[in-house]
């Protein structure tokens, strides 16, 4: 007989440590460090050293990024949105934009039409090119979804005014997306743009290769419900999920990325700080080992992974 999931009451003792939020975004930010340095260096080796290095930055400041827009990466409220705002610029995604989409994620996961990041993905006539250029992409390990991850659901300022009826909250989240593109530009131009390849080219398409992974594992391939237009509650937190994937990555992989492969315990608890997931004493139904899962999605065609689910193929991915 299967244990009952704890009520988020018993759990509020998870609370977030300012101490292991500063530990986090210290290395994070020593790592970066380093990894900038090294790709400075002439010698093939060390720039490629330093281009792994900061691949697996930019893919600890997605996931600092992610905690913080959960303001439970510290305790002190100001922490969390003045690293967010840190780890956005890394991530490219801008902090006030991510919020107000992941906020709404959170809201509408298992509706795949109404959960903004998942609705591209819902059932729909698709071209013949469409759907080759997603399977080439998922074949070669092209981080498309990474980009127009991005792009449709954090760059998109039409999204943010269907989504978003106060013209104070849209007007304040469209200037941190015009404040983050101006630093980008001023990068570039004082940078160039050949350094600006030799220092971030390689490491932003590996680290978008794998967040590719993360992102797809979580909710792709799952069945979800349809709102066609009616009127739906959302479902509670403890019923979500269903509606997500956790991937189980080797420990210290999984404790240094604040355990972000716990993703139905994060669901179910959003409260609760990434790197105290763990601690609870609920076993999910859908975690999967993380090799497992990358063999089986890699085996399916692109088209068929993003746009339909296990219940449509019968494929136990």
């Amino acid at each position: 007989m299967t244990a009952a999931a704890p009520p988020p009451s018993e759990l509020r003792h998870l609370r977030p440590a300012d101490a292991e939020g500063t530990l986090f975004v210290a290395a994070t930010l020593a790592a970066t460090a380093a990894g900038v340095w090294l790709s400075l260096r002439t010698d093939v080796l060390p720039w490629a050293a330093g281009q792994l290095l900061l691949a697996a930055s930019l893919v600890e400041w997605f996931v600092l990024l992610h905690e913080c827009g959960h303001r439970t990466l510290f305790r002190a409220p100001a922490l969390n949105v003045i690293v967010g705002h840190i780890a956005g610029f890394f991530a490219a995604i801008p902090f006030g934009m991510w919020v107000h989409v992941h906020r709404r994620h959170h809201k509408w996961t298992g509706w795949q039409d109404l959960d903004p990041t998942t609705a591209a993905l819902a059932p729909r006539d698709r071209t013949r090119l469409e759907r080759r250029i997603v399977s080439v992409c998922w074949k070669y390990w092209l981080p498309l979804f990474s980009i127009v991850y991005r792009l449709g659901n954090f760059w998109n300022p039409a999204r943010l005014a269907r989504l978003e009826s106060t013209h104070g909250t849209r007007a304040r989240v469209a200037g941190g997306l015009l404040a983050v593109a101006a630093i980008y530009v001023a990068i570039a131009w004082w940078l160039g743009p050949a350094m600006m390849i030799r220092l971030g080219g390689a490491a932003t398409l590996v680290a978008f290769a794998i967040e590719d992974v993360l992102i797809i594992s979580q909710h792709t391939h799952v069945p979800m419900e349809l709102s066609g237009g009616r009127r739906v509650l959302p479902h509670r937190a403890l019923e979500q999920a269903r509606y997500t994937r956790s991937l189980r990555l080797p420990g210290a992989v999984s404790r240094a990325l604040l355990h972000f492969d716990a993703h139905e315990l994060h669901h179910m608890y959003p409260f609760v700080p990434g790197y105290r997931l763990r601690e609870i004493a609920f076993e999910t139904a859908h975690e999967v080992t993380w090799w497992r899962w990358v063999r089986a999605a890699r085996a399916c065609p692109g088209d068929v992974l993003l746009f339909q689910n296990r219940r449509d193929t019968g494929f136990d991915i």
